[in-house]
């Protein structure tokens, strides 16, 4: 594999070749173990597996039922109403409709983050306006300098990640409802919530009840991530029912597969299982980050994903680093370079069970240090090269597709040796860190009013299935405590 693994990676259009053309480039035996693909590795059970196994023929043979009905068992699950909700194959379908669908003419989005975020809306000619995070303060997002962004630069919809990827930053509930509130006026607010089901910052973090009652809010969520299954693509979002419906009615009648039909109607079965799984995926995650934060000059960020952000030793390239894992370790890890606001100086590293972590960490060190700590075994750059940091991807926005998408100059990382531009960039100047702006008071900005009917779609009363002038407190939503499945955030 080892002379194969860096044409591996170029000949990809995603970020890392799948599992199947590793395994088939490695002959026979099973894979790498995976730390790239954020997945959750406890879920479903051996006897879930074993039951999928048996019902296999039947699976691939017949067609599934409508999105429609698979819908309407997942959110009897829930317990949101269907209208509300629309079912993708995968969060990038849903993505990619949200940005035909509900995307006029310009899109906000921190980065670094989820690569569809700004890679879709530059393919369709969007203009992008990129907030960077800083790496000064460990990626977290100030949601007022967002907000002040947003308005200078007049954009008509904003992207939060909640937890953001790669980082794993969190935002608690009342701020994104308060953000939410304040850009009441825009065209379209996403909250995606893909790892939300990993975060145990607080218990109800989750604001699908609230997206219901406003008319410009989508809440997007993961079902493959949670679940262990990112070959099942699946996932679905919630919004009020003229922008769910909107999405629903572009899909196809059988945009969801038969696999996907079998895994959601087999999970009012297993909810305890799963609230055990994520709570699994908490522990490891402390675990995990004690034990990276242990070799030296590795800096590991704090997360409320299955995965952590880690920077590595100076003297340490990525690309290196990832092939060096996979020729020489057999485990396959995401750099990070090819990310808009990230660099190569940077690895997404999934949360795996402890005798995985064992194996990273061991590894790890031999290809960073040798022998021995503090001995880098990684070397610096070679002359002509600087580290990787998404170039092409820069070079695309700010030339020929959305050079006005780059509202505020990014400062790249700095490459190891002095080495000339491929191309001519100008010059970063310093970026003037913006005083905290507060954020709007809450009480400034009220839900929408039970009788008022959002764009085209019910009213918000409607929406929470009463009719008098009050609106009914609602069951949390994503999990619900009922039959064993656990609330919102996992938490049973």
């Amino acid at each position: 594999m080892a002379e194969n693994v860096t044409s591996l990676f170029r000949s990809t259009a995603a970020h890392s070749p799948s599992m199947a053309a590793l395994t088939r480039e490695g002959g026979e035996g099973a894979g790498p173990i995976d730390f790239c693909i954020p997945c959750n590795p406890y879920f479903p059970t051996p006897a879930m597996f074993d039951d999928m196994a048996g019902r296999l023929r039947d699976i691939i043979t017949y067609y599934p039922s409508s999105a429609d009905t698979i819908t309407a068992e997942l959110c009897n699950l829930l317990q949101l109403p269907p209208q509300a909700v629309a079912m993708g194959n995968g969060s990038t379908e849903l993505i990619t409709w949200i940005d035909h669908l509900l995307v006029r003419e310009s899109l906000a989005v921190p980065v670094p983050t989820f690569g569809r975020w700004t890679d879709q809306p530059m393919e369709t000619g969007k203009r992008v306006d990129m907030f960077p995070l800083q790496e000064s303060s460990g990626f977290a997002l100030d949601l007022a300098q967002y907000a002040e962004f947003i308005r200078a630069r007049g954009t008509r919809v904003a992207v939060i990640c909640n937890p953001n990827n790669p980082d794993g930053g969190f935002l608690h509930r009342h701020s994104v409802v308060q953000f939410m509130d304040a850009m009441a006026d825009l065209d379209l607010v996403v909250i995606d919530e893909s790892f939300l089901e990993f975060a145990d910052a607080e218990a109800e973090p989750s604001v699908v009840q609230e997206a219901m009652l406003r008319p410009n809010v989508v809440v997007l969520r993961s079902l493959g991530k949670n679940f262990g299954l990112h070959g099942i693509r699946f996932g679905y979002l919630v919004a009020n029912p003229a922008l769910a419906g909107r999405v629903r009615s572009m899909l196809p009648k059988w945009n969801l597969n038969a696999f996907a039909e079998h895994v959601v109607f087999m999970l009012k079965n297993h909810g305890q299982e799963y609230a055990e799984s994520l709570h699994q995926v908490r522990r490891d995650r402390l675990d995990m980050a004690s034990q990276l934060a242990s070799l030296p000059g590795l800096t590991v960020y704090p997360s409320q994903g299955n995965f952590l952000f880690v920077r590595l030793p100076v003297g340490a390239e990525g690309t290196v680093v990832r092939d060096r894992m996979l020729t020489e370790h057999r485990i396959l890890v995401r750099e990070c370079g090819n990310k808009i606001g990230s660099s190569s100086r940077f690895l997404r590293l999934v949360v795996r069970p402890q005798v995985d972590v064992r194996r990273l960490v061991s590894s790890l060190e031999q290809v960073l240090y040798g022998t021995r700590r503090g001995a880098a075994a990684v070397p610096e750059l070679a002359n002509g090269t600087s580290y990787s940091s998404g170039t092409a991807a820069v070079d695309r926005l700010v030339g020929s597709t959305n050079g006005a998408g780059m509202a505020m100059p990014m400062p790249m990382p700095p490459a190891a040796v002095p080495a000339p531009a491929p191309m001519p960039m100008p010059t970063p100047m310093p970026m003037p860190a913006p005083a905290p702006a507060p954020m709007p008071a809450a009480a400034a900005f009220e839900p929408t009013p039970p009788g008022v009917p959002a764009r085209g779609g019910l009213t918000a009363a409607q929406v929470r299935g009463t009719t008098g002038p009050g609106l009914t407190p609602a069951p949390a939503t994503g999990w619900p405590n009922a039959g064993g499945w656990p609330n919102a955030a996992g938490m049973g």
